[in-house]
């Protein structure tokens, strides 16, 4: 299949496809879904406001047609969406897709991470925040330890599956932990990704006073071992990469706060209900969802991508102050996925 190279205003492509299936989480983490206001009379969305499998795989094509290589499943917490295998066995057959990834929790994959690896997953991207367990379980607000989670980081590398490990590091909550957090990716060869603490979404309380720089966390890192920088690997690649001196083992920052990447993000992201979403920290939607259900073709379906990606602008970490991250109504990361 002959890809079209789709850009926007901005001329960046069209390249990553993050996909949301659920808007539920079995974790409660401070920055992403705090307890006080997600509490157990929140209103979910119910299953039929959900895409169905069949509507996610024809809403997929077209973004892989016009460019898409990556696609990343997210929620809410995706394991939580029933017979998930069975979406990815399906995805990965798509023609012109060259890697399909999961972000979660982890806690879900001593369950499903042999038979997500048979379906056509490849890699896993895993939060764990803190190995402190008062800290896990403040952060996670579920009370879950730590250790739930390491299980399903050794479930994911016995079944063959690339683990990145995943922190958002909070000043005065887990900025202590940035060190254990390194050393145990170190020591068993796994990628870590420190990411900073952004303002998505309108619940999470963020102040810019919160933020551990990637220069702050880079610093500490000094104790362990001497890191060097690495190149990036493509065009749209978020992380500041380095690798630890005298091994492969690399660590990573997505620094969205100090040191903004826009201008090379190339990533779409589909909402759990069939919202099209430009920006992680985008105000609304385009809804794709009801085109679908209003009957329209896939050719109509594929101009509408087509003319939403092609002027596209976004670029809010680029221009970020500190009345837009209090004054713009962004939506939740629980729904549109990280």
């Amino acid at each position: 299949m002959k890809k079209r190279v789709l850009k926007d205003a901005l001329k960046r492509p069209l390249r990553d496809l993050r996909i949301s299936v659920i808007d539920r989480c079995n974790f409660r983490c401070s920055y992403c879904m705090p307890k006080e206001i997600f509490g157990d009379d929140y209103p979910f969305m119910p299953e039929s406001e959900l895409l169905t499998f069949n509507e996610i795989m024809r809403l997929a094509k077209p973004f892989v047609q016009m460019g898409a290589e990556k696609i990343r499943i997210t929620g809410g917490e995706p394991l939580m969406r029933p017979h998930l295998s069975q979406l990815i066995e399906r995805l990965s057959v798509l023609e012109g897709i060259q890697d399909i990834g999961l972000t979660t929790n982890g806690v879900y994959l001593v369950k499903y991470a042999d038979t997500l690896k048979k379906a056509g997953l490849q890699r896993v991207n895993i939060s764990l925040d803190a190995l402190d367990e008062k800290i896990f379980q403040t952060m996670n607000g579920r009370n879950v330890k730590p250790h739930a989670v390491l299980r399903g980081i050794d479930a994911s590398l016995a079944a063959g599956l690339h683990v990145k490990i995943n922190a958002v590091i909070k000043k005065g909550v887990n900025d202590g932990e940035i060190l254990p957090l390194a050393k145990y990716c170190k020591k068993r060869g796994i990628t870590l990704r420190f990411i900073e603490y952004m303002d998505v979404g309108q619940s999470n309380g963020w102040n810019v006073s919160d933020v551990v720089t990637k220069k702050e966390m880079l610093h500490k890192l000094q104790h362990i071992a001497p890191v060097a920088p690495v190149e990036k690997a493509y065009f749209g690649e978020v992380a500041a990469r380095y690798r630890y001196v005298g091994t492969n083992t690399e660590v990573g920052f997505i620094s969205s706060v100090s040191d903004a990447f826009c201008a090379s993000c190339t990533r779409a992201r589909l909402s759990a209900d069939g919202k099209l979403y430009t920006c992680l920290f985008a105000e609304s939607g385009h809804d794709l969802r009801a085109l679908l259900r209003g009957g329209a073709t896939d050719e109509q379906i594929e101009r509408n991508v087509q003319s939403i990606w092609h002027y596209r602008t976004d670029r809010y970490s680029a221009e970020r102050t500190s009345e837009t991250a209090k004054h713009r109504k962004k939506i939740e990361m629980s729904y549109i996925g990280g």
